[in-house]
């Protein structure tokens, strides 16, 4: 049997998959940002509660001629309802405007990462009740 000279086409064959190291590495992004969107994914929920009780406040208000006393209670209510902790009912914002009241929820939320690194995510969702 005559033994095949080596090539560098036989090299390539034999080289194939992954390092360890190269496999750490990756497994190390792909934990980070799974870890982040575990972090953040509360924080996003709890918004979807706040858009939803403002929207819930325009969808019950609209064109009922309502007061910024009711509105203030439907809002305190449904954060009771929804289990909102993030905010209170007194940080939402119920301003008249031109032919009715705009309802703005604008807040902060800070959330740990790793370390002393946090995640600070801002909110504006608004809704405008009209008369």
């Amino acid at each position: 049997m005559v033994a095949k000279p080596y090539t560098r086409q036989c090299s390539k064959h034999r080289q194939a998959g992954m390092t360890t190291l190269g496999l750490i590495i990756l497994v190390t992004f792909v934990g980070i940002f799974a870890f982040a969107g575990i972090r953040l994914t509360p924080v996003y929920l709890n918004y979807m509660k706040v858009a939803g009780v403002v929207s819930g406040v325009h969808t019950e208000f609209e064109g009922q001629n309502a007061t910024r006393a009711s509105i203030r209670s439907s809002v305190a209510r449904r954060f009771d309802i929804e289990s909102v902790g993030i905010i209170t009912a007194r940080d939402v914002k119920v301003t008249k405007v031109d032919g009715g009241y705009e309802v703005a929820a604008t807040y902060s939320h800070k959330a740990p990462f790793i370390g002393n690194i946090s995640f600070v995510v801002d909110f504006d969702k608004r809704a405008l009740v009209r008369r």
